[in-house]
């Protein structure tokens, strides 16, 4: 078990794709069920340079439960969907982002930031990687074997207005079968990302582009801002939704969480 940041990164350079435990909420859950084995585990729990929450860097170690009640509108109304207290007190914002999964709650609101994941190794420091740059497909990520998530680090320039919610087949402790973000500075500029309709956080940026020209948009601008959300996203069929179900979901999510920014 590392105690603190250099001995976790210490021993992950010894062994080299060795997984990470933070919370474990999603780790256990392989080993658990038996589908996953890992030969080599580092402990990141004892490891306090991870759980320190600034106003432009959320440290990787940081819990749902810490997260649900930060100054980040959005991304605490993402934690307090996130499974149960008891997942939310263990759950981390860096397993969210090493998982890498498309349902990542976590993951649109980090993508309508244009956020950077902090990485760090043993023998070559620290570097920052766009968000758009470290996820790569489905649980895949730009991670080497011999790196840890450190952080996301956030822009200065933070939205007046974001929102952020979620699609799913129940009302609690759900998967998101779609979840989406948001946000709209006092200029006008908008952007929206979304999650699970495709395989990493997408940004609309066609409809971006489109209701950020619009500062009054009306109900027709609206719609229109729905349909081209609704395009752009790649979804597929699976147990939990159809593709079109999840895009259409995709165009009236994104339309409702811009009209509470616009209410705001």
């Amino acid at each position: 078990m590392a105690r603190g940041l250099d001995e976790a990164l210490a021993a992950r350079d010894a062994a080299p794709g060795s997984e990470l435990l933070a919370g474990g909420t999603d780790l256990m859950v392989e080993v658990n069920l038996a589908q996953h084995r890992p030969s080599s585990v580092v402990s990141l729990r004892h490891a306090p340079e991870l759980r320190v929450l600034e106003s432009r860097r959320i440290g990787a170690g940081v819990t749902w439960a810490t997260l649900e009640r930060s100054e980040y509108r959005a991304l605490a109304q993402a934690a307090r969907t996130v499974g149960s207290p008891q997942i939310r007190a263990a759950g981390t914002l860096g397993g969210n982002i090493g998982t890498a999964s498309p349902a990542g709650d976590g993951l649109p609101w980090l993508a309508a930031l244009d956020a950077s994941i902090e990485v760090a190794s043993h023998t070559r420091g620290t570097r920052l990687v766009p968000w758009s740059e470290f996820f790569r497909g489905v649980k895949q990520t730009s991670l080497a074997d011999d790196e840890i998530v450190t952080a996301a680090v956030l822009p200065a320039d933070m939205p007046a207005h974001q929102e952020f919610a979620k699609i799913g087949p129940r009302s609690a402790m759900v998967i998101s079968v779609v979840s989406a973000v948001v946000m709209r500075w006092e200029n006008g500029t908008t952007r929206v990302a979304l999650g699970s309709v495709a395989p990493t956080p997408l940004r609309a940026r066609a409809a971006e582009e489109m209701i950020s020209a619009e500062a009054n948009p009306s109900d027709a601008a609206l719609a229109e801002f729905a349909r081209m959300v609704a395009a752009e996203v790649s979804p597929i069929t699976d147990q939990r939704a159809t593709a079109d179900y999840r895009r259409h979901a995709a165009g009236v999510l994104a339309r409702r969480l811009l009209e509470r920014c616009l209410a705001a």
